[in-house]
């Protein structure tokens, strides 16, 4: 009976990973000379770049693909055109989509491990471009190579079917010698699967794109050539002397002659050369008087040259060796922690195809940030990644190619009643055990796991900065993870092996959590039963507005030597450019290309807006993973710590100034003590200090340490570390005082000078005094307007309010109850107003009970406005009540509108970027100035943003009249001010909505509290001490 596909296709096979495709070997290029080769310049080397403009065509289903498209005689001119490298997504053919977790198609997984993929809706691109081959290639083996395809690819040349490849971020090599045309064009065609078998086990969180995303290349090797290389370091006890052991595998007919030699930095000989004649494989041994050391803080590499009659080949060689001693993680012989960042491959327009000065870009960022660590999330990078890695100096885990998150879904879906009283970690690791029976623990599965390993670790095995291996990312744990383990320490012990959801380290080497609270990693590290190390593989989950408590974190790890460090999530929102119908631009996240399933904005969850330029998050991580810290000090000196790894302090210098409240003392430069080494403490002298009894006002010593000379990843002059001391304390202002806010105090205190006027019209209560009328609507309590100078400087009245619109953050833990408890739909509901005038004073009190509807519960609140010839003097007295009162507030504070042209700020406090109670130490004390609109964080998703906290006052001009606030209390108050309100805010899903909410008004926040942020999007919510319980309160805020 004919049926019809006739065979199993190869992308629907488990059994077939590949066809044709050559044995895997490390990334390098082949060059002429070795002047040529140590360039590293592709260009130079026997290989042409294929990359550039295609033929394409879509269809939705692999049996749609034209029959013999891939014929040189077929008419590919109705085609369209398509970039090589790139996704099709992004070009113009189908839609982009996005799950974190769960698989975007049917699954379909019998119990004995065959996998099936759906036809329909698996789009299938084919490809065609014509291209020359030099005739000097003619005698030579000549491979085409495919550095990455999403997800699965057929590979014809000439009308011949050249092999087939599966392994989305792996790359694919074929010798297609005998097909090539040296005299005539040569056709190259490539059939395309957006998904495959492997799919399954590519379940990344990031969009679903595909195609021919990495470069192609065609390379030529001479007939006898050099097929593989394999560098190892070893360090001896002292870590001083090293071997070099080079294996080469050659594919020759004959035995040919391999010369081996090592190079300095420089190029010139460091070693004498070694040469023996191989015919199949053969090892060298360089012994190496104490080298320099590779680390990612001094990233010395050498240039080991490989050598036979017709080809040369560079390698970059860092001298490092890795280890466990007595539990601690160690590089030559020192502890190291990471302070690192998950780095998925994202460009705003290109996806995953990112252009190399966009990568290199990246990596400055991150080396200015003081982000020292790399996890390639969750597969191997471009190969470019790893030589800017090795140059710049970074720590990479670098990941295999392998992710099944969507099998939990599927296990937790299915979980019954009786399940439910499991909760939070415990469920989890519940139904993650029953998912690894699908593919991780089936044994039908371990070649495909295998190889995943094999392709990484073959791939980027000689790059030093390539320090642990890890096995994937969220797929459970099973046999095949041993597996992938037994054959990577066979092939390259001298590296440690990582898998997070490997949770008791049965297998690999060290453990590995995420999103662990600072309670959970300090209670491993203090427990005498801990043997292994800990490394946070993601932690500090930075989506939107956060992280929060990022401080307590590093404080750990630098505590306790059983903590490795940490890795960000993530480094960069993954938003895609795109606009409107209308041609609004904006960074698209799941559902807004129409893609179902989806999950939403959990795309954005970075430390750079999808622009990669960086989020108030990064520059907070980057103050909490410097590395040199201050402890303490004085007017005279500052204490000290080298938390660098390796270094001292001596390629930085130390500058000091005097900043206050309204001023800033020039100071000079502070000399740092030679040969300070990591871990050590110290002081530094400050030479010529200003007395702490000079000073008019609050005041602090703030430093900053930057780096004497040019490095290769920032200039001369750069600031790596920076702190403040206080010398000057910020004290309740007093008529004796000198400062600014006292200046204002005795203003807002001479009630005696001052006589007032108070009107009682028409339900309106009149304050009349010298140059200003309050007005208050009797029947709301409410003050309606403030008229000074013949301009009324409120637009609406001053409100208490307890909710701010929700972050990220927010969302799933406390903001849940906010919800519940309806803290958004609070309204004042008036009870009474009274007023009072003696002896020249005027003062106003109103009662109100706060409250949403549905529920009993209430904030009664009594407000006090004291007048003066200044301005006036409002203080809040809030008790709440009711059985239903959330846990927490989100802030507490007055909310007003003014008018347009109040907009130039000025204040003393933290700044100039935005802070919160758990977000603030990257900002600094200071006198600060910025427009309403500078100071707005435009999140990708609209949410609570903008705020500056510890201020003392604020003032908002409109250039003839202007406003000030005083926060008379404890550390001072918050406040922000934009042209949003919060329910515009809340309501809006993109910025561009937002932009349509905007008001002319300025939206004036003056807040005596708010709540933290935490990390709660993914990871602990708001630490408690940095939480806004819902109790009785007093709040003061003098306005002038």
């Amino acid at each position: 009976m004919p049926i019809f596909p006739a065979t199993q296709p190869d992308w629907n096979n488990l059994k077939v990973l590949q066809r044709n495709r050559l044995p895997h070997r490390a990334s390098f290029f082949s060059y002429r000379n070795e002047e040529d080769a140590l360039t590293y310049n592709e260009a130079l080397s026997t290989a042409i770049s294929l990359n550039g403009t295609w033929k394409f065509h879509l269809v939705n289903n692999p049996l749609n693909s034209p029959d013999d498209f891939y014929s040189p005689s077929y008419d590919t001119t109705a085609w369209a055109n398509i970039a090589v490298p790139g996704m099709w997504q992004l070009q113009g053919f189908g839609r982009p989509q996005y799950t974190n977790t769960v698989f975007p198609f049917s699954v379909s997984v019998k119990s004995d491990g065959t996998p099936s993929i759906p036809y329909e809706g698996n789009h299938t691109g084919c490809y065609v471009r014509r291209f020359m081959v030099p005739t000097e290639w003619r005698e030579d083996k000549i491979r085409l190579r495919f550095e990455g395809v999403d997800s699965a690819f057929h590979v014809f040349c000439n009308g011949k079917e050249v092999g087939y490849s599966q392994g989305s971020r792996n790359p694919s090599e074929f010798d297609i010698t005998s097909l090539l045309h040296f005299d005539t064009e040569n056709t190259l065609a490539v059939r395309v699967y957006q998904f495959c078998d492997g799919s399954y086990i590519e379940d990344q969180d990031q969009w679903w794109l595909s195609g021919i995303f990495r470069d192609v290349w065609l390379i030529s090797f001479p007939v006898n050539h050099i097929a593989d290389i394999q560098v190892q370091t070893h360090l001896d006890d002292d870590y001083r002397n090293a071997m070099l052991t080079t294996k080469v595998d050659t594919i020759t007919g004959t035995s040919i002659p391999v010369t081996i030699k090592l190079l300095e930095e420089s190029q010139s000989l460091m070693t004498s050369e070694k040469e023996t004649d191989v015919t199949s494989s053969t090892s060298f041994t360089l012994s190496v008087s104490n080298p320099s050391k590779w680390t990612a803080e001094t990233p010395y590499l050498y240039h080991l040259i490989v050598r036979t009659p017709h080809q040369v080949i560079a390698i970059r060689v860092g001298f490092r060796t890795t280890e466990l001693k007595d539990g601690v993680f160690m590089v030559n012989g020192q502890p190291v922690i990471f302070r690192g960042a998950n780095r998925h491959e994202h460009h705003p327009q290109f996806g995953r195809s990112v252009p190399h000065d966009f990568l290199r870009a990246d990596l400055l960022l991150m080396k200015r940030h003081n982000i020292n660590a790399v996890r390639t999330s969750h597969y191997p990078n471009h190969p470019r990644l790893y030589h800017l890695a090795d140059e710049l100096g970074f720590w990479v885990i670098d990941e295999a190619d392998l992710e099944a998150h969507g099998f939990a879904d599927i296990e937790e879906a299915a979980l019954g009643p009786d399940k439910d009283n499991l909760r939070g970690k415990e469920r989890q690791n519940f139904f993650y055990d029953l998912a690894s029976k699908w593919t991780t623990d089936n044994p039908a599965w371990e070649e495909a796991y295998v190889d995943r390993a094999q392709q990484l670790v073959y791939r980027d095995k000689n790059h030093p900065c390539v320090t642990l291996w890890s096995l994937g990312n969220e797929a459970f744990y099973g046999r095949n993870f041993q597996a992938m383990y037994d054959w990577i320490k066979a092939y390259d012990p001298t590296r440690l092996v990582h898998y997070e959801a490997d949770r008791k380290a049965q297998t690999v080497d060290i453990l590995s959590q995420m999103y662990s609270s600072v309670d959970t990693i300090i209670a491993y590290a203090e427990d005498p039963a801990s043997t292994r190390p800990l490394v946070l593989c993601e932690y500090v989950h930075a989506m939107g507005n956060g992280p929060g408590a990022i401080k307590e974190y590093i404080d750990a790890f630098y505590k306790y030597p059983l903590l490795m460090g940490g890795f960000v999530w993530e480094w960069a929102n993954h938003g895609l450019f795109t606009r409107t119908k209308e041609g609004k631009p904006y960074y698209a996240y799941g559902g807004d290309f129409g893609d179902q399933p989806n999950d939403g904005n959990f795309v954005l969850d970075g430390v750079l807006f999808s622009d990669h330029t960086p989020t108030p998050g990064l520059l907070e991580y980057k103050k909490a993973i410097e590395s040199v810290q201050i402890i303490s000090g004085s007017e005279n000196e500052i204490e000290i710590i080298n938390r660098y790894d390796f270094l001292s302090l001596d390629h930085l210098k130390c500058e000091w100034e005097i900043v206050g409240d309204g001023y800033v003392r020039p100071g000079g430069e502070v000399i740092i003590p030679q040969d300070i080494k990591p871990g050590q403490t110290a002081s530094l002298a400050i030479a010529n200090g200003v007395k702490m009894s000079n000073l008019p006002a609050e005041g602090y010593l703030a430093v900053k340490f930057m780096l004497k000379e040019a490095t290769s990843w920032a200039p001369a002059g750069h600031e790596v570390a920076n702190g403040q001391i206080r010398l000057k304390s910020y004290v309740f202002p007093s008529q004796t005082s000198s400062s600014y806010i006292s200046t204002i105090y005795k203003a807002i205190s001479s009630f005696n000078t001052c006589p007032f006027l108070v009107i009682q019209q028409d339900r309106m209560l009149l304050v009349i005094g010298l140059g200003s009328k309050w007005t208050f609507e009797m029947t709301s309590g409410h003050l309606v307007s403030w008229v000074k100078g013949g301009k009324n400087m409120l637009c609406s009245p001053p409100i208490m309010d307890f909710y701010r619109a929700l972050t990220d953050n927010d969302r799933p833990q406390d903001g849940m109850q906010w919800i519940e408890k309806r803290l958004h739909q609070t309204n004042d509901h008036f009870k009474s107003i009274s007023w009072k005038t003696t002896h020249g004073d005027a003062e106003v009190s109103v009662v109100t009970r706060i409250a949403p509807p549905v529920f009993e519960w209430s904030v009664d609140t009594t407000t006090t406005y004291t007048f003066s010839s200044s301005g006036v003097r409002i203080k809040v007295h809030g008790i709440p009540q009711g059985i239903n009162v959330p846990d927490t507030f989100a802030r507490i504070g007055l909310t007003f509108q003014m008018p347009p042209e109040f907009n130039t700020v000025r204040w003393f406090g933290r700044g100039p970027g935005e802070s919160y109670i758990d977000k603030k130490h990257s900002q600094m004390f200071g006198t600060w100035e910025a427009t309403i609109d500078q100071l707005f964080t435009n999140y990708e998703f609209p949410q609570e943003g903008g705020n500056r906290t510890d201020v003392r006052w604020v003032s908002i001009s409109s250039g003839e009249k202007q406003l000030k606030a005083i926060f008379p209390f404890g550390e001072g108050g918050n406040f922000c001010a934009s042209h949003y309100t919060t329910e515009a805010l809340d309501s809006s899903r993109h910025p561009f909505e937002l932009e349509e909410k905007r008001l002319e008004n300025v939206v004036l926040r003056l807040d005596f509290a708010h709540h933290g942020l935490g990390t709660g999007s993914c990871g602990p919510k708001t630490l408690d001490k940095y939480a806004l319980k819902a109790e009785e309160f007093s709040y003061e805020v003098w306005l002038e």
